[in-house]
């Protein structure tokens, strides 16, 4: 008789569990700040004991790193942004302008996730000089993701001449930052659609030949 794979109910809790931990800590770092927050109010709101939640992340520094890791991936699954499928997909279409479209999208819907938690980042920083150690020194991780559009993008037929790779991570590095983001987003009241339009057509004019 075949075997039939069953899902692993335990495993599929553990998960469930994970997942509303670190939404009930990332609602509550952003409301009271990470330094204020402390673990029991977590499991309060995730509706576990707080034991559950050390046994899952030890601590609140591993904690906090997991809501700062999965609001930028936007799910718990350990999959690095330039293997996600919205940015290979961006990065494969035949057109730089086709190409920003879908990157500025996909951009736009981590930034929403993100850009609201940047500044909790440096206050927990110098609350617990810890947490920077988890984010060790080297080359930024966006501006890796940014230069990898940037190579796919200049090999487009309607990319601007003489357009450089280095100068195309930079414009979208510079452009499509948290601190712009929440510039234009949280401080003017701008809608994220026309944040993500005006980012869009500012590229396009910056890096193609012509319209988009």
């Amino acid at each position: 008789m075949e075997r039939v794979n069953r899902p692993d109910k335990r495993a599929e809790r553990s998960r469930r569990t994970r997942e509303k931990v670190v939404k009930a800590a990332r609602e509550l770092f952003v409301a009271q700040g990470y330094g204020a927050t402390s673990l029991q109010e977590v499991a309060d709101r995730a509706g576990v004991a707080v034991q559950t939640v050390y046994f899952v992340f030890r601590n609140k520094r591993t904690l906090f790193k997991d809501v700062v890791d999965t609001s930028i991936a936007g799910d718990t699954e350990p999959v690095a942004t330039m293997d996600r499928e919205w940015f290979r997909a961006a990065c494969a279409e035949p057109t730089a302008a086709g190409q920003l479209r879908a990157h500025v999208r996909g951009t736009c819907e981590i930034l929403g996730r993100v850009a609201p938690i940047m500044p909790l980042i440096a206050s927990a920083a110098a609350t617990d000089p810890e947490i920077a150690a988890q984010w060790p020194d080297g080359p930024d991780p966006r501006y890796t993701v940014q230069y990898a559009a940037a190579e796919a993008l200049v090999g487009k037929p309607d990319v601007r001449p003489g357009l450089s790779v280095e100068m195309a991570a930079d414009l979208l590095f510079g452009l499509l930052s948290p601190e712009l983001y929440l510039i234009f987003v949280r401080d003017r009241s701008w809608s994220a659609d026309t944040w993500e339009e005006w980012a869009r057509t500012t590229l396009t004019s910056q890096l193609c030949a012509g319209p988009g």
